[in-house]
C-alpha cells in the first residue's frame, strides 16, 4: 500500500497542530502552510494523497486553492473547514469543485470518517474497467451522462438529478453510490410521496421509546441507517414544507435529531435527490423552500426522456424481455421488425419504465416466440379515457366503485394485482382448475395464463 499524504493549510498554529496529530495518527504524513502562496509553491514539487484547506486565509479565500487544484491536479481531493453555520461558502466551494467541508470546530470523528472517504475517492481509477453505470444504451446523450456520473461519483457534493417520470433517475443515483467512495456501504432511497406526513420524521431522524403513542423501542431512522453511505430522495419536492426546514438543518450541520431525543446525533451520508417536478418552479410558487434547493442544487444532472434517446430503443428492449423472460424461467421471445420500428416511432411519455410495461404485456400475450405490433398495444391518438364529465350511459350506481376499494390499498399497482388474482381464481375455479380450459375462456395464450400465475404467486 502506497503511502498517503496531505497537505493541510490553516493560518492558526493550534489547528494546524491539531490536524497534524489526528492525522499522524491515521498513518498520514502531513505537510502543512499558512498561506495560499505558500501552498501553491508545494503543490508545484509535490502530489499529495488529499488537500484540506481553511477557507479564510491571510492572502487571501480557500476557494482559491480548490480552483488551483482543480485545474492542476483534479484528481486530488481537497475539502474546506468553514467557519459554524457559513455553509453557504462551503457550498460555493463544492460547486467550484471541493470534495466535501467540515465546520469548526473540528470533530475529530466527521474529520477521521471524511478523510478516509477522501483517500478512497482519491484511489478510484480513472477509467473504471469492472464497474460500469446501471444505464443501458449507446445513446450520445447517455454517454454524456455516464461521464458526468463517473466524475460525480468521486465527489461528496449534493446533486439534483432532474427528468420525466421513468427515464431513470434512481438508476443514475445508485450509479453514482457504486462507482464512489461509498459504494461498500448502504444505499437507501427514499419516496419522500409514499411515507405518510405523520410518519415522516420518525422514518428519516428516527424516535426514542416512548416519545409518541406506539413508540415501544427505539428506532434509528434512515439517516443512521445509511451511515456512511449514500441517501436518495426521490420526488424530493413532494416534502412538506415543515419537514423541508428539518432536511436543510440536517444537511447543513450533519447531525439529526431523533423524535423525543435530548440531543442531536452526528451523521455521515452523501445527499442525492430527485423529482420529475421542477424545483425552479416550485421554490417560485412557495412550495419549495430556496434555501434548501440552494443546498441540494449543488450539482444538476439531467436524465433524457427515452424519445430524446430512441436509438437505444433496441437494445433496451431487448434487455428488458430477456429479464422478463427470466424471471419466470421462460426463453426471452424475438421482437417483429415491425414491432420494433412501431416501438422506435412512440413517443414514450413514460419513458423506460412505460417501455417495460408494454414489453411486459407483449410478452403474455403473445402466441408465439416473436412479439407483433399487434401484440404491443400501443396507445393511439383516437384513445379516449373516462372522465367525471363523461359518464356512462348505465349511470354511476352501474359499477363497482373501484375507486374507493383502490384507496383501501398502499397503491394502484396493488389493487389491479387483486382484481387480476380474484378473475384469475374464479376462471379457474370455473374450470375445474383445467388451466388449459381456462386459459381458452379467458381469451389468452396458455402461455400468458401461465406467466401471469408465476408472477402473482399462483402457480402453486
Amino acid at each position: 500500500m502506497s503511502e498517503k499524504t496531505a497537505l493541510v493549510i490553516d493560518d492558526e498554529p493550534d489547528i494546524r497542530e491539531l490536524l497534524e496529530i489526528t492525522l499522524g495518527r491515521m498513518q498520514i504524513d502531513t505537510r502543512s502552510v499558512a498561506t495560499i502562496r505558500d501552498a501553491k509553491a508545494l503543490l508545484a514539487k509535490q502530489t499529495f494523497s488529499f488537500c484540506l484547506t481553511d477557507m479564510k486565509l491571510p492572502d487571501g479565500n480557500g476557494l482559491e486553492i480548490v480552483e488551483h487544484i482543480q485545474q492542476h491536479q483534479p484528481r486530488m481531493p481537497v475539502a474546506v473547514i468553514t467557519a459554524h453555520g457559513n455553509v453557504d461558502i462551503a457550498i460555493e466551494s463544492m460547486k467550484a469543485g471541493a470534495f466535501d467541508f467540515i465546520s469548526k470546530p473540528v470533530d475529530l470523528t466527521t474529520l477521521r470518517k471524511l478523510v478516509n472517504t477522501a483517500i478512497q475517492s482519491g484511489d478510484l481509477p480513472n477509467e473504471p474497467s469492472n464497474k460500469t453505470t446501471l444505464l443501458t444504451g449507446e445513446s450520445s446523450s447517455i454517454v454524456r451522462l455516464s461521464a458526468s456520473i463517473h466524475k460525480l461519483a468521486r465527489s461528496q457534493a449534493p446533486v439534483y438529478i432532474s427528468g420525466e417520470s421513468g427515464s431513470g433517475k434512481e438508476l443514475v443515483a445508485h450509479s453514482i453510490h457504486n462507482l464512489g467512495p461509498r459504494a461498500d456501504a448502504p444505499f437507501i432511497a427514499v419516496n419522500c410521496g409514499a411515507i405518510p406526513r405523520e410518519l415522516l420524521e420518525s422514518e428519516l431522524f428516527g424516535h426514542v421509546k416512548g416519545s409518541f403513542t406506539g413508540a415501544h423501542q427505539d428506532k434509528p431512522g434512515l439517516f443512521k441507517a445509511a451511515e456512511g453511505g449514500t441517501l436518495f430522495f426521490d420526488e424530493v419536492a413532494d416534502l412538506p414544507l415543515d419537514m423541508q426546514v428539518k432536511l436543510l438543518r440536517a444537511i447543513q450541520e450533519k447531525t439529526v435529531r431523533p423524535v423525543g431525543a435530548a440531543g442531536e446525533i452526528a451523521t455521515d451520508v452523501r445527499i442525492l435527490c430527485a423529482t420529475h417536478k421542477s424545483l425552479e418552479q416550485e421554490v417560485a410558487r412557495g412550495t419549495f423552500r430556496q434555501d434548501l434547493f440552494y443546498r441540494l442544487n449543488v450539482i444538476q444532472l439531467a436524465v433524457p426522456a427515452l424519445r430524446e434517446r430512441q436509438e437505444d430503443i433496441p437494445i433496451l428492449a431487448e434487455r428488458l424481455l430477456n429479464k422478463i423472460a427470466r424471471s419466470v424461467g421462460h426463453e426471452p421471445p424475438a421482437l417483429s421488425s415491425k414491432a420494433l420500428t412501431a416501438l422506435m416511432a412512440y413517443s414514450f411519455p413514460g419513458n423506460v419504465r412505460e417501455l417495460e410495461n408494454i414489453l411486459e404485456r407483449a410478452f403474455t400475450l403473445c402466441e408465439g416466440d416473436c412479439i407483433d405490433e399487434s401484440d404491443l398495444q400501443l396507445p393511439t391518438a383516437a384513445s379516449t379515457i373516462a372522465t367525471d364529465d363523461a359518464p356512462t350511459k348505465a349511470g354511476n350506481n352501474a359499477k363497482p366503485d373501484h375507486f374507493q376499494r383502490c384507496l383501501e390499498h398502499e397503491s394502484l399497482d396493488e389493487y389491479l394485482e387483486e382484481i387480476e388474482k380474484e378473475v384469475l381464481c374464479s376462471a379457474l375455479e370455473a374450470n375445474r382448475w383445467n388451466k388449459t380450459q381456462a386459459a381458452k375462456k379467458l381469451g389468452v395464450s396458455f402461455r400468458s395464463l401461465r406467466y401471469r400465475l408465476q408472477k402473482l404467486g399462483l402457480d402453486d
